[in-house]
């Protein structure tokens, strides 16, 4: 179990284990990997863009003990899943230790991906689960390996459904998108993890959020606005939230990190801040919202993404 003030020095010397994190050219994913780094990991970020991932790149190496590499890689699009999977498999050699699944869009306007699913859904669980497919034999290959998927408080209010996820017959609502495209992150990670008990495998499948951290995304959502009114209404929101509640990104990410390296961690667990509404604080256990626990809608929801992504779910 954690203690009451587990933070980035608990952390044990990660030396000769490779991790690849997703998103991580900026806020919590930066973080994640400047910590790991620095804890003498062999660091893989996989960033969208080449420029943004150029500068983390620096940022990174400038705090680890061994040299970080780029990986390009575009969620919102199938066919750089597949080729960022390839290229991580032959760079590691079929060895990978940690998977943190982070990046993320936050309740942007109605948009498709590449492959032509709704942006939210399509990036942060499809993109996701997709890879974290197509990695398994690498994971396999890691010693005591981990999948780590970031989740978010916004799971709390939503509602998977499966039969209409791209919004093709109901009303688009950016913050209902999320909201269902984080719980879908912590339904995948438990069917993961039922999974992988079920057939004997040597892989961890926990989940994580950060609490209300100042990460990055409510900034993204404000620029993604059509209209210049609403623009400065979430901005103004996001900075008067974070002055007043918002924790930063050093213990935003605590969580993951924790998910990610403490010796406790058992499969199917749930990390988050323990303070009051798991708001903000140092990390620990938590529980998952009910829909997560129910195998399902575990299922149901391996299956379509199956259907829609076209990679054969691992482990079958």
């Amino acid at each position: 179990m954690a203690g009451h003030g587990w933070t980035e020095q608990d952390i044990a010397d990660q030396s000769g284990r490779t991790v690849l994190i997703t998103g991580a050219n900026s806020g919590l994913g930066l973080r994640t990997a400047q910590v790991l780094a620095g804890k003498g990991a062999r660091v893989l970020l996989a960033c969208r863009s080449a420029e943004r991932g150029a500068r983390a790149l620096r940022e990174v190496a400038a705090a680890a003990g061994t040299e970080p590499e780029l990986v390009r890689l575009d969620l919102a699009d199938l066919a750089s899943v597949r080729d960022a999977a390839a290229r991580v498999r032959e760079r590691t050699g079929d060895a990978l230790d940690i998977l943190v699944n982070n990046a993320g869009l936050m309740g942007t306007p109605r948009g498709l991906t590449a492959d032509g699913f709704e942006t939210q859904f399509g990036t942060n669980h499809l993109g996701h689960a997709a890879l974290t497919w197509l990695l398994m034999p690498a994971l396999r290959g890691g010693t005591a390996a981990r999948v780590v998927t970031v989740s978010s408080l916004a799971a709390r209010g939503g509602r998977l459904d499966l039969r209409d996820p791209n919004f093709e017959h109901r009303r688009y609502n950016p913050a209902t998108a999320y909201s269902q495209a984080k719980l879908a992150n912590q339904v995948f990670a438990a069917e993961l993890d039922r999974r992988l008990r079920a057939a004997g495998e040597p892989v961890l499948s926990a989940a994580a959020h950060p609490g209300y951290s100042d990460t990055g995304l409510a900034s993204a959502m404000a620029r993604s606005q059509p209209s210049a009114l609403l623009r400065q209404v979430i901005d103004v929101g996001t900075r008067l939230g974070g002055l007043l509640v918002a924790q930063n990104a050093r213990m935003g990410a605590l969580p993951q990190l924790y998910a990610a390296t403490a010796p406790g961690v058992r499969g199917g667990d749930y990390v988050g801040p323990r303070g009051p509404g798991e708001l903000r604080g140092h990390p620990r256990p938590v529980r998952f919202v009910r829909p997560a626990l129910d195998p399902a809608l575990g299922a149901g929801l391996w299956e379509l993404t199956a259907k829609l992504t076209g990679v054969t779910p691992d482990p079958a």
